[in-house]
């Protein structure tokens, strides 16, 4: 029996339909093969700020609690500069008392008639993402949270972040905050691109490495032994010793609001690796997790740290430098470590060893292990790398240092060196001249 054309064209249509689909399935897992159910997400080395995957890395979101990274950074600079201490104490405004007072949001109950530590507040920021103790710290440094704001946005320029808007110190919307908040700010929340938050974790990482002291703190009880004590669950939910444990996290900071969905940066090293990654909007609590063990995997199973050369390599091509005024007229350059890098694993062929001198010569006396400049890997492979900071592959670089001592040359030397010189140059003439 001849199937009609009526039919025909159905199975056409259907088999072109499916044609269809199938290839627009094999382009969405060519473009983003780790398929990651997020509105937005990174994954980023932490050494260099390299970026592994990217998934709509520049789009600025709601990051609800993440916020509280810049928090943290903007307090441990205050303790680092001596503007305040771990044992401060402080009193509780009423702003800060009824916020801590809702617990329907995260948070530890404060009482307006005691004093606490910036220590506590600290933990009870950084571990249970408490906002009332947030609010707090915030009047602590800087009177208010309203200025405390400002502060937060000219130290987000400052650090290089790009799409972002700060409008409270806790990442709560605006309207959960008793029609107290921030001066000048409307019903809004913070938002920031996922690259911006993962330049915010690079930067605490870099500059004040101890936020993992408590960061990494899985459990801890606030104000033990008294009638306020609570129970404080890290919501990081990923560090090895809770439900979803992860070989190597030790930070950074989870986030959930209505507008912001479900958001975590997460933090994890494995011997000689930390990596970065932020997940933003994905659909549910869970899901932020799974989403970033998709992320962290892909990192630690495709990439690799490795030494393309030793300390003490000498570049065949520049493996001295000359010296004016010395007792020898050269001298060696060498690295003073060994060039390691973050590298997708089989492409340590596509790197090649580059020269940056700071100087053509040298003048005597000179120094054993006097820095000359640095050796920087170029990447020569198919893949566009791109990295959070202009200065990401100086990052990577090494120092390029003297291998020997030069001792300036004596009175007699000087003169020999000028008279030959002298004859050099005028040799350079006469051969000029035919």
């Amino acid at each position: 029996m001849q199937m009609t054309r009526s039919k025909r064209w159905a199975t056409l249509f259907l088999i072109g339909t499916l044609l269809i689909a199938s290839t627009l399935s094999t382009w969405a897992q060519t473009s983003d093969p780790l398929r990651i159910q997020a509105e937005a997400a990174i994954l980023v080395d932490a050494a260099s700020g390299m970026i592994l995957y990217q998934k709509n890395a520049d789009q600025p979101l709601a990051m609800a609690s993440m916020s509280k990274i810049l928090t943290e950074y903007l307090i441990l600079e205050a303790i680092n500069n001596q503007q305040i201490s771990w044992e401060d104490t402080t009193s509780i405004s009423e702003y800060a008392y009824r916020v801590s007072q809702n617990l329907s949001l995260s948070n530890v109950p404060l009482r307006r008639n005691e004093h606490y530590t910036i220590r506590e507040l600290y933990e009870a920021m950084a571990i249970y993402s408490a906002n009332g103790a947030t609010i707090a710290l915030a009047e602590v440094l800087a009177g208010s949270e309203t200025e405390f704001v400002r502060l937060m946005n000219a130290k987000a320029k400052e650090l290089g972040m790009k799409n972002f808007t700060f409008v409270n110190s806790t990442g709560l919307n605006n309207k959960d905050l008793f029609g107290m908040h921030p001066a000048g700010t409307a019903d809004a929340e913070n938002l920031a691109s996922a690259k911006d938050t993962a330049l915010l974790a690079l930067r605490i990482l870099q500059d004040y490495p101890e936020v993992l002291n408590v960061a990494s703190i899985p459990r801890k009880t606030f104000r033990p032994d008294t009638p306020d004590a609570i129970r404080m669950d890290n919501w990081n939910w990923m560090l090895p010793e809770l439900i979803y444990g992860y070989e190597g996290i030790d930070g950074l900071k989870t986030g959930s609001t209505a507008l912001a969905g479900y958001c975590f940066t997460a933090t994890a090293q494995r011997n000689d690796r930390r990596l970065i990654s932020v997940v933003m909007n994905s659909r549910s609590y869970a899901d932020r997790f799974q989403e970033t063990k998709k992320l962290l995997d892909y990192g630690f199973n495709n990439f690799e740290r490795k030494e393309l050369v030793p300390a003490g390599y000498q570049v065949p091509e520049q493996p001295d430098l000359p010296v004016q005024k010395g007792r020898t007229n050269r001298v060696g350059i060498a690295t003073a470590k060994p060039l390691t890098l973050l590298i997708r694993r089989g492409e340590a062929e596509h790197y090649q060893p580059q020269v940056q001198l700071e100087t053509e010569r040298l003048t005597a006396p000179v120094t054993k292990g006097q820095q000359v400049g640095r050796l920087v890997a170029t990447y020569t492979g198919p893949t566009q790398y791109e990295y959070l900071t202009a200065d990401g592959p100086l990052r990577e670089s090494v120092a390029l240092v003297t291998t020997a001592e030069v001792e300036k040359a004596g009175f007699v030397r000087l003169i020999l060196q000028q008279i030959r010189a002298f004859f050099s140059w005028l040799a350079q003439q006469i051969r000029g001249l035919f």
